[in-house]
């Protein structure tokens, strides 16, 4: 019985970790917002990743206003990849079923380039191993140097945002 557990444990580990280092190249089709792009690739010709360790300011929508810097990071974004063919190095699969990776262009970690330009925050509860330092580095220089949305003396972060929209909604239905 312990062997027959153990075997299933190190097949489950061996599972996990050949999903997890998955690198998919695609062209980039659509930039939605400051952490999230739309993939063409040739396994599954649509992919919609989120991008790794960081959290950008809301864009707007028509039923939810936008966060300052929001739709600048969005562009920002599009600049640097929008039509490009990119590597997304997959990390896991979130609640909304999009692959969550690193996006690599020409040998650049574009997701650590957002956060030191002041363009996201580290989102620190998901990050992990080597990408802990580099992404709240990055976004220690960004801030000491008030680059992008901290230039703002207090910019609200967007978990933080996105939570203050669940609260007006709630309060708006009583």
């Amino acid at each position: 019985m312990n062997q027959f557990l153990l075997a299933l444990i190190l097949l489950l580990l061996t599972c996990a970790n050949a999903c997890a280092g998955r690198i998919v190249e695609g062209m980039v089709r659509a930039v939605y917002d400051g952490d999230t792009v739309l993939l063409a690739t040739r396994e599954q010709s649509r992919l919609k990743v989120r991008l790794y360790g960081i959290d950008a300011p809301e864009t707007a929508n028509p039923d939810v206003p936008g966060q300052p810097f929001g739709a600048v990071a969005r562009r920002s974004l599009m600049f640097k990849i929008m039509g490009r063919q990119v590597a997304a190095e997959i990390v896991e699969t979130d609640q909304y079923q999009r692959a969550v990776a690193v996006i690599r262009y020409a040998g650049r970690d574009i997701n650590r380039e957002m956060v030191s330009e002041g363009m996201a925050w580290a989102y620190r509860p998901y990050l992990a191993g080597p990408y802990v330092s580099a992404y709240i580095g990055s976004e220690e220089a960004a801030r000491t140097r008030h680059r992008g949305l901290w230039r703002d003396a207090n910019p609200q972060p967007p978990w933080e945002f996105r939570q203050s929209l669940k609260g007006s909604a709630r309060h708006h239905r009583r």
